[in-house]
């Protein structure tokens, strides 16, 4: 090598060194700003590294750092892409090595106070891990939290065996069942703790404010019996009723959202019910005096007889059914009558296409489809009333408003006393169905609610005495940990642990609040709900915002739940898709990974924590850890 070349060689390492040094001043100068302002927050001492660390990487980030990243690679030292714990350290330990490659001689050596440093740091982050959800029970590092659904009231061999498969958490959502459900689950849970051996925290998850859709009108007292045909118009099979005499009113079929349906009833006479025998034919015409017929094919119970229709019908109550028995008795057939009881309408179909208006309205009286005159011209548009009155002095004509888990996309036009006059924008081709208790999303608008609602403070009387967590929905600013705070506090609660929901923009603006105030109560983790961020933030940032809000959590060494969708297809349909084996495998990650409830849960579990246990020894956080691989 020529003197040329070393001297260009000291000239860039000295750049460089002044590059890293305006760096690191200007971090320092950024960590002593925001230290200084959160410095009221932060009532347990023990956090002050951490927030102080959370504040160092706030500095760094705000500067490009990409060109700076490339030189110090091309020299061999760390590019700082993964100093999120230990951010000063880093760059304390980057600078010794280019003032040695400087050629420095007295410089003191900071290497063991920089390794003790990095080591610090990474325990902080287990400690809170541990802090929140309790020590690892095996050699996965990473938790599994499970959405319990309401049969774990019930069935307390599920809720044991969700504790065998690895369940760390168990995550009561207040949005469902009841008071005296959550109390059966919370024995179950303590009972399974006994006899496995297996310690299990339980995370009440409070419900927010509501941003749903209310209720839809009913539609005619009508049963439609509908034929399923092949392309070419065939009939492939008869519709299947249950006829039914407990006295309770008919219903339409439905189907669940694991896509399991339940066939329609009808009510009738139980003493009428009681002479069906299989074969039996019940006739009838229908609201529109065709004739039709049912045929017997099943008694289920003493109450219910399942029938079939080979043709399309509609079935009003008074409809009058005529039983011909094909069990004559003394040589004749036997005919009886009776006519079928109350049904129970399903709800009014209110179904948009692009360009449809639809007022959401401040009136809470059932939502309407559109009506229109025998030429076409539209007398009134849909209607669907908000769950939420107080939105409404948040909202403003051009922005986004998104229903039902973003399938529906629309745009305030105008709002006026009556609601929100929306257009919808996207939605699929043929269209969408918009029903109650539906999803709102208003991603552009800066909704002041409180994260506390009256339900939530009710519930809080209950779960403050059962909880090991308290879950936070709709977090939209640090104000609202402080609120929660002060709640638990008036409950002598104050010490049990916090997890913020972050799902709005609001709230991913706020995090870095949001994590000071949060943690400077005591043991605390962010829960990264990706099914509303999605919709809030669009499907095309979730990934870029998944990734930084991890980040930050790890420089403010707090615990990151991985939430929503996870191993979905195999939760409720027992058939993982591959897109979700990767996600799973990247949720390895966060501190815990959360399954929500479905019929394959137990299953979900075990495959759950095979993959994050096999992952756990290919990365850890964003480094990659080399094993040695056998090819």
């Amino acid at each position: 090598m020529n003197i040329q070349s070393i001297d260009n060689g000291k000239d860039e390492i000295i750049s460089l060194a002044q590059s890293l040094q305006a760096l690191h001043s200007a971090t320092l100068e950024t960590q002593q700003e925001l230290m200084a302002r959160w410095q009221p927050h932060l009532h347990h001492r023990h956090y002050l590294p951490s927030a102080a660390n959370l504040a160092a990487y706030i500095g760094l980030r705000r500067h490009d750092l990409r060109e700076l990243q490339a030189n110090l690679a091309a020299v061999g030292l760390s590019s700082l892409g993964r100093c999120e714990g230990h951010v000063i350290a880093t760059l304390d330990a980057v600078t010794y090595a280019l003032a040695m490659m400087e050629g420095a001689q007295s410089l003191r050596c900071p290497v063991h106070e920089i390794g003790h440093a990095m080591h610090r740091d990474t325990l902080l982050l287990r400690h809170n891990t541990d802090s929140l959800f309790g020590k690892p029970q095996d050699k996965r590092a990473t938790r599994v939290m499970v959405t319990l659904p309401g049969e774990a009231a019930d069935d307390h061999a599920m809720v044991r065996e969700m504790l065998t498969l690895g369940m760390d958490c168990a995550r009561i959502n207040c949005a469902h069942d009841t008071p005296a459900s959550w109390e059966k689950m919370v024995a179950n849970i303590r009972q399974a703790e006994h006899e496995t051996g297996r310690s299990c925290r339980i995370m009440f998850d409070l419900s927010g404010p509501k941003l749903r859709t209310g209720e839809v009108a009913t539609g005619p007292e009508v049963l439609h019996v509908k034929i399923q045909r092949d392309e070419l118009g065939n009939r492939l099979c008869p519709s299947q009723i249950i006829l039914d005499s407990t006295g309770r009113p008919g219903y339409p079929a439905a189907t669940d959202k694991l896509g399991k349906t339940s066939p329609a009833r009808l009510s009738v006479p139980a003493k009428w019910l009681r002479t069906l025998k299989p074969g039996d034919t019940l006739c009838f015409h229908d609201l529109r005096k065709r004739k039709r017929e049912f045929v017997v094919e099943q008694r289920l119970s003493d109450t219910e007889v399942r029938v079939s229709c080979a043709d399309g019908a509609y079935v009003t109550p008074g409809t009058v059914l005529e039983r011909i028995s094909k069990h004559p008795q003394h040589g004749k057939q036997t005919a009886s009558k009776t006519a079928t009881g109350d049904f129970l309408a399903a709800p009014m179909r209110i179904h948009l296409h692009k360009n449809d208006a639809l007022l959401l309205a401040r009136d809470p009286s059932p939502g309407q489809a559109e009506r229109r005159d025998k030429t076409g011209l539209i007398l009134s548009p849909a209607r669907i009333p908000c769950s939420e009155p107080e939105v409404f002095s948040f909202l403003e004509a051009g922005q986004a408003v998104w229903i039902d888990d973003g399938r529906i996309g629309c745009v305030i036009e105008r709002v006026d006393a009556q609601g929100a006059w929306l257009r919808v924008t996207q939605v699929r081709i043929k269209g969408e169905n918009v029903g109650a208790q539906k999803g709102l999303n208003f991603p552009d608008s800066h909704l002041q609610l409180p994260a506390l609602s009256e339900k939530d403070l009710h519930d809080l009387d209950f779960v403050v005495q059962h909880a090991d967590i308290i879950g936070l929905s709709f977090v939209q600013c640090a104000d609202d940990l402080d609120r929660l705070a002060d709640a638990l506090a008036q409950r002598n609660a104050g010490k049990l642990a916090i997890i913020a929901k972050i799902e709005t923009r609001q709230a991913v603006k706020n995090l870095p609040e949001i994590i000071v105030r949060g943690a400077g109560h005591g043991p605390f983790g962010v829960m990264i709900a990706r099914g509303d961020l999605a919709v809030e933030i669009g499907y095309e940032r979730l990934a870029e915002i998944q990734e930084e809000m991890l980040w930050l959590c790890e420089a403010a060494h707090i615990p990151v739940i991985w939430a929503t969708q996870v191993l979905e297809s195999l939760v409720k349909l027992d058939l993982p898709s591959r897109a979700e084996i990767s996600d799973a495998a990247m949720s390895g990650r966060a501190e815990c990974v959360m399954l929500n409830k479905g019929p394959y849960i137990l299953h979900a579990l075990s495959v759950l924590d095979d993959i994050i246990t096999r992952m756990q020894a290919h990365q850890s956080k964003k480094t990659s850890q080399y094993r040695s691989l056998h090819w």
